[in-house]
């Protein structure tokens, strides 16, 4: 469950929130000034983003790797294609 709660909310519960985290896997969103500024997640969850984020980076610098040499409106229109063939799937 992803439940949302002010900073001063969170600064107050810290200790609930962080077993609600940990042993029911909840999510925190936290809220400043009424805007979403951070969030909490357990240790699987946030490994799992980390993973992510490495992989796609990873992606990233191979993409741009190949198309250096590329034109903008090329590499664009093969990406926009291969997007659509992989959606198609």
């Amino acid at each position: 469950m992803i439940r949302e709660a002010t900073a001063m909310t969170v600064r107050q519960n810290l200790g609930e929130l962080l077993n609600e985290i940990q042993y029911r896997q909840d999510q925190v969103l936290i809220t400043k000034g009424g805007k979403p500024v951070a969030a909490m997640v357990d240790v699987v969850l946030f490994d799992k983003i980390r993973l992510m984020r490495n992989e796609f980076d990873r992606l990233s610098m191979d993409l741009a790797r190949v198309y250096r040499d590329v034109s903008t409106e090329v590499a664009e229109s093969e990406i926009a294609e291969a997007i659509a063939t992989t959606r198609k799937r």
